[in-house]
């Protein structure tokens, strides 16, 4: 079998770790997050992918290197032609690369291929393997993961331009997002002159599940979807996810949009208690079955589920004001689904750095050159 083998680097020499010992932090984000993450566990996942391997023809630049350029994409919510420019203009982010500081970091064009190399030749499912990986390099580093579980949804607006796409599908055209659909974000109250009133509120675009982990704040699992599935139905696929990576379930937190018989069911034959919110109607009808109910209520597990469930709505919230995860980058379900995993392990390896080192990815990313102000 022939050698594996990728670009050499300019990373040893005088230009590379020499410079960057002298100038960089010891305590720097991004030093501390190549100490976290063994990267060459990545290399050969990758280049499986490539039509020479590695192996056959001129030599790639090492995956790891685009990789890494497209997680600081979606850790500084910057575009991939930002992120170009600012590799190359910042000693931290070279010596992150592995790079050397005379040297030019691949252009955006090739973040470009290597997405789409990856999509045709294993589909979604590498980006799932990837976000695995992250989540075994925690558990590997023992990494505590607690036994409570929050699932819930969240969505993002397509790329599409609502009033322009209907005129071109009123003209015979396709619509620019041939995935994306209507979804319903739920009710949400509003002061009228009659007072308070619930109004659901709808968007196009897609809607993902998500698995968090309320010991650490890791996103264990991630299930890319459309906007009209209906979260009850997602549920099982999830929580199996968190299973099979070994996690130690004892309750899982939801709200009432999983609210389903076959959910606590499912629960129940696993041995996991179940916090999902219930709705009024199973416990204001009149006849003697909600008496089951009302025991749950007043279970500990149920309470103490309910009561940590904000944490997922505060991930989101992390997500969307300094990720980017409020409106698609791309079309398309399967680009939709790249954005998704590559920003949650993003917001992953900074909280992965925080529980190893201490060291925040807030304080520490002001520093480089042209970084946005506005970072978390």
């Amino acid at each position: 079998m022939a050698k594996v083998r990728c670009k050499e680097t300019a990373a040893d020499s005088f230009f590379g770790n020499f410079l960057y010992d002298q100038k960089v932090s010891r305590e720097h984000f991004l030093r501390k997050l190549n100490e976290v993450i063994e990267w060459e566990r990545f290399t050969k996942k990758l280049l499986v992918h490539y039509k020479g391997k590695g192996q056959i023809g001129r030599a790639p630049y090492d995956p790891i290197l685009i990789l890494k350029m497209l997680l600081l994409s979606y850790l500084w919510n910057v575009s991939e032609r930002m992120v170009e420019e600012l590799a190359n203009d910042s000693l931290s982010v070279g010596l992150f690369l592995g790079i050397g500081a005379n040297e030019r970091v691949p252009d955006h064009s090739t973040l470009t291929l290597f997405k789409n190399r990856l999509i045709q030749n294993a589909g979604m499912k590498v980006y799932e393997e990837l976000f695995n990986e992250i989540i075994q390099v925690a558990q590997e580093k023992r990494v505590k993961f607690g036994q409570l579980q929050i699932v819930d949804s969240v969505h993002l607006v397509a790329d599409v331009n609502i009033t322009k796409d209907r005129q071109r599908q009123k003209e015979g055209k396709s619509p620019r997002d041939k995935d994306a659909d209507w979804g319903a974000k739920g009710d949400k109250v509003v002061e009228t002159v009659h007072g308070a009133e619930r109004k659901t509120e709808y968007f196009y675009g897609y809607k993902d599940q998500v698995s968090l982990n309320a010991e650490n704040g890791l996103v264990t699992s991630l299930l890319p979807g459309h906007a009209d599935d209906y979260d009850g139905h997602e549920f099982q696929k999830l929580v199996e996810k968190d299973l099979e990576k070994g996690l130690e379930v004892d309750t899982v937190a939801a709200d009432k949009g999983y609210d389903d018989g076959e959910n606590h069911y499912y629960l129940e034959k696993k041995g996991i208690n179940s916090a999902i919110r219930l709705k009024k109607s199973r416990t204001q009808k009149k006849d003697t079955n909600k008496e089951g109910w009302l025991n749950l209520i007043e279970s500990q597990a149920y309470q103490e589920g309910l009561k940590q469930r904000y944490q997922i709505e505060r991930k989101f919230g992390e997500a969307r004001k300094w990720h980017g995860f409020m409106r698609c980058r791309y079309l398309g379900h399967n680009r939709h689904g790249i954005q998704s995993y590559l920003t949650f392990m993003a917001i992953n390896l900074k909280r992965l750095v925080k529980l190893l080192t201490g060291v925040s990815f807030k304080s520490e990313s002001r520093g480089w050159v042209g970084a946005p102000m506005s970072i978390a």
